[in-house]
């Protein structure tokens, strides 16, 4: 293995190697987070649009459906990319802001939420209630239960409604061209609910991209502590003999 620094007489510590070294380049990481984000986005809108288009939610022209999944095919690609930016930006404004987000940094909570998130959405396209506003009021419910329970930052919920309004402004704006349409619009041209579901896809991928983003600072948090160990083992092997012998 090839040496970091030599601190004194000539003894070396091992180095990060040059794998270790890309994994902890600063842009280079940011690319394999985003590209991480990208994928889980698309994978998640794949699922998630394919049970809207088969309960009848969301209808698209029959020369747009040209996949397997039978969506549109800039769907996909395009939840990718909202999902890599807003997995990106809320590490970023946590560090901005100087709060840090710490209520249960954990895979296995990371996991649950996108579990929770899925049965959201999953319970907009199949479960039937008397009328669209007691669907919407139990889904926004369901969607502040799950930053209550994932998240409880003032952060994450700010930008939370902020993406939420302005997704749901796209999708006006997309479905008034004539992309696409929802049947039994009770919002003007979309369901009243759709806000709740771009809330709790918020949080989801916020929650990700701060765990990802965690896992970066705890290598690198390792990585200076075994480099203050061997920093010590060197001054240690090279003063200790000679005090030992004077």
């Amino acid at each position: 293995m090839s040496v970091d620094s030599a601190i004194t007489g000539g003894q070396t510590a091992p180095s990060r190697g040059p794998y270790i070294a890309v994994i902890t380049n600063r842009s280079t990481t940011l690319v394999i987070r985003g590209f991480m984000l990208f994928s889980i986005g698309v994978f998640l809108a794949l699922v998630l649009n394919l049970l809207q288009v088969q309960r009848n939610v969301t209808l698209f022209p029959p020369d747009v459906i040209s996949s397997i999944f039978s969506s549109a095919w800039w769907v996909p690609p395009c939840c990718g990319t909202a999902s890599a930016i807003i997995g990106l930006l809320y590490p970023c404004i946590d560090c901005r802001l100087g709060e840090p987000h710490k209520f249960k940094r954990e895979w296995s909570s990371v996991m649950r939420c996108v579990a929770v998130f899925v049965g959201i959405n999953h319970a907009s396209a199949k479960v039937d209630f008397a009328n669209n506003v007691q669907l919407s009021l139990t889904l926004a419910a369901l969607s502040i239960g799950l930053w209550w329970t994932f998240d409880r930052s003032r952060s994450g919920f700010g930008l939370g409604v902020v993406i939420a309004l302005l997704a749901t402004l796209s999708t006006q704006l997309l479905v008034y061209n004539g992309v696409f349409q929802y049947t039994s619009p009770d919002f003007l041209y979309i369901r009243s609910w759709l806000p709740c579901i771009f809330f709790a896809g918020v949080i989801t991928m916020g929650n990700i991209g701060r765990q990802l983003a965690l896992v970066r600072k705890l290598y690198n948090a390792e990585l200076k502590c075994h480099r203050f160990i061997n920093v010590l083992h060197t001054c240690m092997y090279t003063f200790i003999p000679t005090r030992a012998f004077y």
